[in-house]
């Protein structure tokens, strides 16, 4: 009950902003991935779930934050040859940033409201994942290259 009221009273302080920027940011990240090519985009991927991984480690829970960075590093190892890991890395990290915005020890420690930005964004990039990373551009480039004479 504690942890339902804690973060009732979070949420009501939050204003459409820090619900619209984080669905743009990841938009725009899965949008710029595309942009590489595979295997790249899926390595790319990889080393960015690691770093996130790490992006807590002074975060306020002690051990805990070494523990949750070699999680995430392991599902970034194994993302190196699937998206699935790097998906389920991704949703490790989102559950690391709401404990983080209920503790108050934001991601951005000049934005109060950027563990919950983050909390927003990374499950759209997670779900991008688990549908294997595909290029949003794959089917444009189709598309404009058949009407080339």
């Amino acid at each position: 009950m504690v942890w339902t009221e804690l973060l009732m009273s979070k949420v009501q302080l939050l204003g459409p902003l820090d619900w619209l920027a984080p669905v743009l940011i990841g938009l725009l990240y899965i949008s710029l991935s595309s942009l590489l090519r595979e295997p790249a985009r899926q390595k790319f991927s990889a080393v960015m779930i690691a770093g996130a991984g790490a992006a807590y480690l002074n975060g306020g829970f002690g051990a805990w934050e070494l523990a949750f960075t070699a999680l995430v590093t392991v599902c970034a190892y194994r993302g190196l040859t699937s998206y699935a890991f790097i998906g389920a890395g991704w949703l490790l990290h989102t559950g690391w940033d709401v404990l983080h915005y209920l503790y108050g020890n934001p991601i951005v420690p000049f934005s109060a409201t950027s563990s919950f930005g983050c909390a927003v964004c990374d499950p759209i990039i997670a779900a991008w994942c688990f549908a294997g990373g595909p290029s949003v551009f794959g089917g444009l480039r189709r598309r404009v290259g058949a009407h080339r004479p």
